[in-house]
């Protein structure tokens, strides 16, 4: 068989995945926390791109369209006639000037007015001088005055120049501190510790007992019980029983305290009081100083209802970056641009926040698309709670609202939706089917979930129900359910078992 070189015409089918579509894939999945930061980034490497403020009205750069517009045939096209710079300069300064007599009214005529402005420039300058350190070119910065976050190892090495003179056990105390985390426990081995000093384990020992001494009480210890003991030896509490009790922690967290009674040799009115006294103590002191900014969710998208019995779906503004593709400012430079390379550039950015704005608009369609199923298919979640939740899956949405499975999977990351029973991750309503016993429609997983639950918050302590009472319960319900099923769904949400929650409620009995 001879090889030959020849030319050949194939029509085929791919997908390619352009840059924009690997971008708008992107901005699909990402949270509105994560959305806002990757805009900001966009916003400091694109010129024709801008930020819009809720207060601002109209853009001050001229032609602009707005993200969540539409693009066909213009709409969403502003454009703005700028006057003369210089005017425009006047008629900031006789707004300004009105604004300040609105909050100064004149008292006594033009003179008065002059004079408590000179006064009021001097004031300021003063007060800008000393806010500044006393440098009169400086401009006032408000961050100067926001005092930093006191830490615990700020806290810790304070006390430590005061406690100890020693440079030497001064130093091996700032290293212990170093090693002591955000919750308050030493992390690390005593004798490693030593030989990487080059010191003695009795002297690191010794510094170590003294940071156990330090604000707050509990702080360097080596583990829980460790923890416990030293604010225990500070109210002066820690006896031979209390000693035997935090020596079986493992027992405290099972309940079993018929073998506690008999460690500690004590009966269960002091049995409950020294468990009292060990809820009431700190397990994590360093928590209390350096906490970590808790960021609250702010959701996506609202779910009113309607006075006619349906809901009404909307996306929430507040996280949907608004910005403007300022197209004036565009053509300015562009009739200024002196080499072909300028002008790539130009063009670059302007596809690029074209782009951009385009996938934003249609990222925020596509969440308001997919919400709004979810909606329709669990209304009866809506109207009467969590047992009414249906089996669901991507594939019916997707199909629903001709879409791929992917996109509505990545929609669904990371979104949240607020309602009148809650706010709930959209993917919350994505749930796995169990069977019914007598043949009927299927029931959701987490309304299975719920029912389980459900069944334990009614217990008394002389009725725990069993993993095997509760799948007999719910087969009486037409609920057809394993037992490894039920047992995996409440260690889900963390339930303990019979044993455990009979031991906990017949205790909680005897402390009344």
């Amino acid at each position: 068989m001879a090889l030959t070189t020849r030319l050949e015409f194939r029509q085929s089918q791919a997908l390619v995945m352009t840059p924009q579509l690997m971008q708008a894939i992107k901005l699909l999945q990402l949270s509105n926390l994560d959305l806002m930061a990757y805009v900001e980034e966009e916003l400091e490497k694109n010129p024709l791109l801008e930020r819009v403020n809720d207060d601002e009205s109209p853009p001050l750069l001229g032609e602009a369209v707005e993200a969540g517009s539409s693009f066909a045939d213009g709409e969403g096209v502003k454009e703005w006639l700028g006057e003369d710079l210089a005017t425009s300069r006047n008629t900031i300064e006789d707004d300004l000037g009105t604004r300040l007599d609105n909050v100064f009214p004149e008292d006594g005529g033009t003179a008065a007015s002059s004079a408590r402005a000179d006064d009021a420039t001097a004031a300021h300058a003063e007060w800008a001088s000393v806010g500044s350190g006393g440098r009169e070119d400086s401009d006032y910065n408000l961050e100067a005055f926001v005092s930093a976050e006191r830490t615990l190892a700020d806290h810790l090495a304070e006390q430590l120049s005061l406690s100890i003179s020693d440079p030497v056990r001064r130093m091996i105390g700032q290293h212990l501190i170093d090693l002591v985390d955000e919750a308050g426990y030493l992390s690390g081995d005593l004798q490693v510790i030593a030989d990487k000093l080059g010191c003695g384990l009795a002297e690191v020992e010794a510094v170590l007992a003294t940071l156990q001494g330090f604000d707050p009480s509990g702080v360097c210890a080596r583990n829980l019980t460790e923890c416990l003991a030293i604010q225990l030896k500070e109210c002066n509490r820690y006896d031979p029983a209390m000693e035997a009790l935090l020596s079986r922690l493992d027992l405290l967290a099972k309940r079993d305290f018929a073998t506690l009674r008999k460690l500690c040799g004590v009966g269960d009115e002091d049995l409950v009081d020294m468990v009292a006294e060990i809820k009431r103590l700190n397990p994590k002191p360093g928590l209390a100083f350096g906490s970590t900014t808790v960021q609250p969710i702010v959701p996506d998208v609202f779910v009113r209802a309607a006075p006619d019995g349906s809901f009404h779906v909307e996306l929430n503004s507040d996280t949907l970056p608004k910005i403007l593709l300022n197209q004036t400012y565009h053509a300015r430079v562009w009739k200024n641009a002196a080499n072909p390379t300028d002008k790539a550039y130009l063009a670059e950015k302007l596809q690029s926040a074209t782009w951009l704005i385009r996938a934003l608009d249609q990222r925020a369609r596509t969440i308001l698309k997919v919400s709004a199923e979810i909606v329709k298919q669990q209304d009866a979640f809506f109207l009467h709670g969590v047992q009414h939740l249906r089996p669901l899956n991507l594939k019916t949405i997707a199909d629903a609202i001709s879409m791929h499975e992917s996109t509505v999977s990545r929609v669904t990351a990371n979104k949240y939706m607020a309602t009148a029973r809650g706010m709930f991750e959209l993917k919350y309503f994505f749930t796995s089917a169990i069977a019914a016993a007598n043949g009927g429609e299927a029931h959701s997983a987490e309304a299975v979930r719920h029912r389980i639950k459900h069944l334990i918050d009614a217990e008394t302590p002389n009725d725990i129900l069993s993993d095997d009472t509760i799948v007999d319960k719910l087969r009486d319900a037409g609920i057809d359910i394993a037992r490894r099923t039920v047992a995996k769904y409440r260690e889900g949400m963390r339930i303990a078992s019979s044993v455990q929650r009979r031991r906990e409620k017949q205790s909680a009995s005897i402390g009344r």
